[in-house]
């Protein structure tokens, strides 16, 4: 397993009201539906869609689930420093794009971005971006969340191991997030996930440029003066 990471931060800053979050999960436990429903209640939080080496799924469609590349072009892409984070994961380069990042920053309808990605790239992300927000979905046991994996029905015995010891592997890493957010029930866990939103965006770090704005542009009657 290698990570690196290739370029300095973008403009966001902890004073900057664009809302940058990292979702994170081991497999089965519903971030794909969550972060789904998320992008549906908040339009205006673009996902950000990540490289990588690894095939596509006969139901993913580049540019849209992942851009697909090749091995040497990814590597390319390290070297000229065009990723936040990247990693290699089980023989396959995963990585973010500056590029998603400054577009969104860029574009007036956007007002923040969605990582998916695990907690390699979490713990990249976090050392450069301060004001990120980091989100671990766990499930609510175990056992669950091996019934999960075997209900999908499409995977071999060997695959569902591999996916159940990672996830013991990702939830080692919950320390690096922020917020964890339970998994028992979905409706539960999107209401949870929303009001974190919510909440990250009432930040007095977020809001203080608007605090100040009001302060410079609006006249402020002195205490003890009466108004007309």
């Amino acid at each position: 397993m290698n990570v690196g990471m290739s370029l300095p931060p973008p403009a966001s800053s902890s004073s900057s009201p664009f809302l940058m979050l990292i979702l994170s999960s081991p497999s089965g436990a519903g971030k794909t539906t969550l972060t789904r429903m998320i992008q549906q209640r908040f339009p205006e939080l673009r996902f950000s869609v990540s490289h990588t080496t690894r095939a596509p799924r006969s139901n993913e469609v580049d540019g849209v689930h992942y851009h697909f590349t090749d091995h040497e072009s990814f590597r390319e892409k390290v070297k000229g420093g065009s990723f936040l984070e990247w990693a290699e994961v089980h023989g396959n380069y995963y990585g973010t794009s500056m590029t998603e990042i400054i577009r969104a920053e860029q574009d007036p309808a956007c007002s923040g971005i969605i990582f998916d990605i695990d907690f390699q790239g979490a713990r990249q992300i976090r050392a450069r971006i301060p004001d990120v927000v980091p989100i671990f979905i766990l499930p609510p046991s175990m056992a669950e969340l091996e019934r999960r994996l075997r209900g999908r029905g499409s995977e071999s015995e060997e695959a569902i191991a591999r996916r159940f010891s990672g996830a013991k592997r990702e939830i080692a890493n919950y320390a690096l997030f922020d917020y964890l957010v339970v998994n028992d029930q979905i409706d539960r866990a999107f209401e949870t996930l929303s009001s974190i939103i919510v909440a990250e965006r009432s930040r007095r770090s977020r809001r203080a440029g608007l605090a100040e704005s009001l302060l410079r542009h609006d006249v402020i009657v002195p205490d003890g003066e009466a108004t007309a």
